[in-house]
């Protein structure tokens, strides 16, 4: 099974849509293997947005995820990145269809209330950024035998 990072961002805290947003998840049939709320700090946000650092944007994004706390999520199941990016939507909110996440809840860019990993390599870095490994947790999901073929896994 894959795994995948999903941050609620300081947007979604302040607007009071946590619980809508993992239910999103949840209904899709994705694992919640990981949740804690932290406060990111600049250290971290450089690190995780490097390959922004020379976007004239970068401090503008650093700055809107250290704005309120966030919840960090470690998402699975099959091609896990994929699906969870699929119900995200395009980053940019005013042009996520309907039905999406950002399509939904967003009419920002920046404020687009949810980071999704965006390959399983990213995941794989991104999870060991904000998870240590006992944090990831491995369990059998009840509804597990109803949520896939038994050869699609």
């Amino acid at each position: 099974m894959e795994k995948t990072l999903v941050i609620l961002k300081p947007c979604t805290i302040q607007r009071g849509l946590v619980g809508e947003i993992l239910n999103r998840f949840d209904r899709k049939g994705l694992r919640l293997a990981g949740m804690k709320m932290i406060q990111l700090t600049d250290a971290l946000l450089s690190e995780h947005y490097a390959h922004l650092s020379e976007k004239p944007f970068f401090q503008r994004v650093k700055d809107s995820m250290m704005a309120a706390p966030v919840v960090v999520c470690c998402y699975e199941g099959v091609d896990a990145v994929e699906a969870v990016r699929a119900l995200a939507g395009p980053t940019n909110g005013r042009k996520a269809a309907p039905g999406t996440i950002r399509g939904d809840y967003s009419m920002s860019f920046q404020e687009n209330i949810v980071h999704a990993s965006d390959s399983p390599e990213a995941a794989e870095v991104e999870l060991a950024r904000f998870f240590k490994p006992e944090e990831i947790f491995e369990y059998r999901q009840a509804t597990f035998d109803y949520l896939y073929a038994n050869d699609e896994y």
